[in-house]
């Protein structure tokens, strides 16, 4: 069994990780030149009591925000946001650091890749307005208000900008992140879609072509019983025999079928039908009264399973079209292993197949299977008579066993 890959690193570190471990770094880079360590710059003009209230407070209330970003994601950029607030307005600061600006940018960004759009643009209205808000708080506790520019059109408006447009672009980035990832899932989901209705194709394919075959053997030796019942009783029973084993056959392979397909999801080796059955399907067609003559060219090899199975399916398909078509007694399979490919060929000398008429799916099929494998293939009447298949399927010489 396959080893499960390891989960992305934006998906194994929770993104109360990704914030809050840059936020404390943030806070404590803005708090170490009041402690005066050495070979570090100092600032004569600690906070006050206060201040460190704010400090510790808006800490705890920032670090329990990024906690629970996942979980309620607007809860925990607010509490994030007011957080960083009160640490801002503690050291009395003019405006918020740039660190922790970076880790609300990061909050976004991660919002915007996991949830839906208007919470996003939440988020994104939260973290755009975080600097005229402070500015606002500012106000209102008494200290000193920063206008937004200056004489010059410079100053915080600047700064507020800039800020602003890293929002913009970390949403940008999440919002990105989050549509590739619903096309992915999108793109996943049709490719599901595709291959169960590739296989159910399979398998009508499958059912078409081992049933078929069956039905025209059966029609076959019912009408020649039902001819000679009065006159050749023998041969009649002989005939109904035939029907029997050509009955009992066809649930048979029908049973397989059912069971490979239970057994799909398992390790169970299923046996499917292949080129080595085809002196069966000979010897069965021959009995109804249709002389199947086969020829082998090349040194017969193993082929891979597809191959083999898309190869018997052809020529079982054929034969029935022969025998339910050409009004003929024979025809011949050729079978020619080459060195990279399989030729193979059924041909007879009946009155051809009516190919304008009925559902046409034999022919359609056998074509599907052909394409599907990259060969080549062609069903045509032959100019002196008769109806001709022959396809080529490319083929390695070893199969690995």
């Amino acid at each position: 069994m396959p080893a499960t890959p390891p989960l992305p690193l934006l998906k194994r570190v929770p993104p109360g990780a990704w914030t809050g471990v840059p936020w404390t770094y943030g806070t404590l880079f803005a708090v170490r030149p009041f402690f005066h360590l050495p070979h570090m710059p100092t600032d004569p003009f600690p906070p006050t009591t206060d201040g460190w209230v704010l400090i510790a407070s808006g800490s705890v209330l920032a670090l329990f925000g990024c906690l629970v970003l996942r979980r309620r994601p607007l809860a925990g950029i607010g509490l994030l946001l007011v957080g960083t607030y009160a640490v801002t307005l503690g050291l009395n600061g003019l405006t918020l650091g740039l660190i922790h600006y970076m880790v609300i940018d990061v909050a976004v960004g991660w919002i915007a890749a996991s949830t839906a759009r208007r919470r996003s643009l939440t988020a994104l209205a939260l973290a755009i307005t975080v600097l005229p808000v402070y500015q606002l708080t500012r106000t209102g506790v008494g200290r000193p208000l920063l206008a937004l520019y200056d004489n010059n059109g410079r100053g915080d408006w600047q700064s507020w900008s800039a800020l602003a447009l890293s929002a913009v672009v970390a949403w940008l980035i999440g919002n990105s992140v989050r549509q590739n990832r619903a096309y992915a899932e999108r793109l996943t989901t049709q490719a599901a879609t595709q291959a169960v209705t590739a296989e159910r194709l399979r398998i009508a394919r499958e059912m078409h072509d081992t049933v078929a075959h069956s039905i025209g053997i059966i029609a076959l030796q019912a009408g020649a019983a039902a001819r000679v019942t009065t006159t050749q009783p023998e041969a009649a029973r002989e005939a109904m025999r035939a029907v029997e084993h050509e009955g009992r056959e066809t649930l048979a392979g029908l049973r397989r079928m059912l069971v490979a397909l239970r057994a799909a999801d398992s390790e169970t080796p299923v046996v499917t039908a292949g080129l080595g059955d085809i002196d069966r399907l000979a010897a069965t067609t021959t009995a109804a009264g249709v002389r199947v003559e086969v020829r082998r060219r090349g040194e017969p090899r193993q082929l891979p399973p597809d191959i083999d199975l898309s190869a018997f399916r052809i020529v079982q398909e054929s034969v029935t079209n022969v025998v339910r078509h050409a009004g003929t007694r024979a025809c011949r399979v050729t079978l020619d292993y080459r060195d990279d490919e399989l030729a193979l060929e059924v041909t007879d000398d009946g009155r051809g197949h009516e190919i304008g008429t009925g559902t046409g799916f034999g022919l359609a099929g056998m074509r599907e299977r052909v394409a599907l494998l990259h060969g080549e293939f062609t069903a045509a009447p032959r100019p002196e008579g008769g109806f001709r298949v022959a396809v080529r399927l490319p083929a390695p010489a070893t199969v690995a066993r």
